[in-house]
């Protein structure tokens, strides 16, 4: 271990000292991959939020009130893009999934959800389906990928509603193939099950299925759609599909404590996101494929003993990055490397996925399309100087 990264352990006793140094580090970084909006200012939101706003929203309607105004003008913006008869704000994605999948289980009769154990649902709500919704789930298959049409249509108890996550992001930002997607969502409906898509991210998937994100929701009953994974926006969801389904969740929503007095900044930033962010995703996913590239022949001319680049062709603008070293040793050495050089490779921190090995995140956004792959290659090399060789 270098003596730089010996005396930053040895300055660092607290996780709050730590966190509070890669935070300091990742924003001052001259240059980054990735600027995630939620390490920025509340003034520079701000001013973001007022400049932008006007293009968007008449500023000079009244305030909403209980999801009328702007929220409403939103929702309708939603459903049409989405091809659906409607849709309702939520305050997060948890609530809207959690209202959906308890209005299917109201209408089929059968309170049991098929859904990948990698689901968000599964790994992220702490068990909320069943605490609060008295809902079960079932799992087509734990191989980390989306079930096949085989694996739905024969699993052996029956299900309401099958939730598809697009794309799966535990398991590397997956998706399927358009043939494998209808395929699955046919099985479904040959068991009497209705779909519902998670799609925080969808809006990043029609490069690869050569579709629109009204194709693709049209394959589904029910959609949910985030507003800050990939448009940028304060936090807030949607979701949308008939209009007696949406009717039934809205009064789920109020009794969810979902019915918020204002909620105009938040709908503000989700408008300005389909305005600006939504138009480029299609060039963000193809950058992304470019970046990939170049980590993975980065690594390999570093003589690095094993590297991944989870899939080596990106689906989305987001992908995995493996590397055979302890967690906290890869996010010490990008903290280092921003500080340092002033460039800022992996700016989230590395999760351990097993002995020896971490995974992270690689998001790619207007701040990537910057990154040429020469810059990409350099910075790896920079960034593996920093890791200890043990």
């Amino acid at each position: 271990m270098n003596d730089a990264a010996q005396g930053s352990e040895a300055a660092e006793r607290t996780p709050g000292q730590r966190r509070e140094r890669r935070r300091v580090a990742w924003r001052g970084a001259r240059r980054a991959l990735w600027r995630p909006g939620f390490r920025a200012t509340v003034g520079e939101l701000l001013t973001g939020l007022t400049d932008a706003a006007p293009d968007v929203y008449d500023l000079d309607l009244p305030v909403d009130m209980y999801g009328d105004g702007i929220v409403e003008t939103l929702e309708e913006r939603v459903a049409a893009l989405l091809g659906k008869e409607a849709a309702a704000f939520f305050p997060s994605g948890t609530m809207a999934q959690q209202v959906a999948l308890r209005c299917w289980a109201g209408r089929t009769g059968n309170a049991t959800v098929a859904m990948h154990p990698l689901s968000h649902p599964e790994v992220h709500e702490r068990h909320a389906l069943s605490a609060l919704g008295g809902l079960r789930t079932v799992h087509p298959t734990r191989e980390p990928r989306m079930p096949s049409a085989d694996e739905v249509r024969d699993l052996d108890e029956p299900f309401g509603t099958l939730f598809l996550e697009l794309p799966l992001r535990e398991a590397g930002f997956l998706l399927p193939s358009w043939e494998e997607l209808t395929a699955v969502t046919d099985a479904a409906r040959e068991r009497d099950a209705v779909v519902h898509v998670d799609g925080a991210r969808l809006w990043e998937c029609g490069p690869h299925f050569g579709r629109s994100v009204a194709e693709i929701a049209d394959l589904a009953d029910s959609v949910y759609v985030s507003f800050y994974k990939s448009l940028g926006g304060f936090g807030g969801a949607a979701l949308a599909g008939p209009r007696t389904l949406v009717d039934e969740a809205k009064a789920w929503r109020h009794r969810y404590g979902g019915q918020i007095l204002q909620q105009f900044p938040t709908a503000l930033s989700a408008l300005i996101g389909l305005e600006r962010e939504l138009p480029r995703l299609p060039e963000y996913v193809a950058h992304a494929r470019v970046v990939a590239a170049a980590l993975r022949e980065g690594f390999a001319g570093v003589g690095l003993p094993w590297a991944r680049v989870h899939p080596e062709e990106p689906h989305t603008h987001q992908f995995q990055v493996w590397l055979p070293y302890e967690a906290d040793v890869l996010t010490d050495a990008g903290t280092l490397q921003a500080e340092e050089t002033g460039v800022s490779l992996f700016p989230q921190v590395w999760d351990r996925r097993g002995p020896g090995l971490a995974c992270t995140e690689v998001t790619v956004g207007a701040p990537g399309l910057e990154w040429t792959a020469d810059d990409v290659r350099a910075a790896v090399r920079e960034f593996v100087a920093r890791v200890p060789r043990c």
